[in-house]
């Protein structure tokens, strides 16, 4: 029943999107995904990645490792500090392939970050953008986006160990610590990028957090 439910917002919503400067991809499965992802990328392309458990199934990293790619690998760094300089770096990449949080029916991206990396990424810097998604990121309104958000920043803490209060008690706790997952949010209200392209890529499918 949900994911009939997801489906039918995800028909009203992608007329939404396109009016937004968003061309969109639907497709059954992650593999279908992976090669709608890659059919969009020329080879020698810069690529940056933004975290998400979506893509990590998508085994993009794996692919954009080869020597037919310029990756900037932030998953593959020695060091935070070698980490945080490839992040940066990447913000002139050619590609940003990425997850999003939540969708509105009115065509509003919202998002969450620790670090900003890729809010900042999603906003400005490279020149085209690749949003992966599962039909479960669709909500009605801003509000629900907000609540979605909080029970992804308690998932992530959980799946990378973060030493947060949520992490303990399973909700969020609006804590003011160093470790806070949840410190940058970013809404995009339209698909424009200046001299590239912005993409959604809709899995039918009930993926990621």
């Amino acid at each position: 029943m949900y994911k009939q439910l997801q489906l039918k917002k995800m028909d009203r919503v992608i007329p939404v999107l396109e009016k937004l400067n968003y061309h969109i991809d639907v497709v059954d499965s992650l593999e279908q995904a992976r090669e709608s992802v890659l059919s969009k990328i020329e080879k020698n392309s810069s690529i940056s990645m933004g975290g998400s458990t979506t893509l990590e199934q998508l085994k993009l990293a794996e692919t954009f490792r080869s020597k037919d790619y310029n990756f900037f690998d932030r998953f593959n760094q020695p060091n935070w500090p070698k980490t945080v300089e490839c992040m940066r770096n990447s913000l002139l990449s050619d590609w940003l392939i990425t997850g999003t949080n939540a969708i509105t029916m009115d065509g509003i991206l919202v998002q969450i970050d620790s670090g900003a990396n890729r809010v900042a990424s999603m906003i400005y810097g490279p020149k085209n953008m690749v949003i992966v998604t599962g039909i479960n990121k669709i909500v009605d309104t801003l509000d629900e986006a907000y609540a979605r958000l909080r029970k992804a920043g308690v998932l992530n803490a959980k799946r990378l160990n973060h030493q947060t209060p949520c992490n303990i008690t399973g909700i969020c706790e609006d804590c003011r610590i160093k470790t806070r997952m949840c410190n940058f949010m970013s809404l995009l209200y339209g698909g424009k990028r200046e001299n590239g392209s912005s993409a959604i890529i809709f899995i039918k499918e009930i993926i990621g957090y």
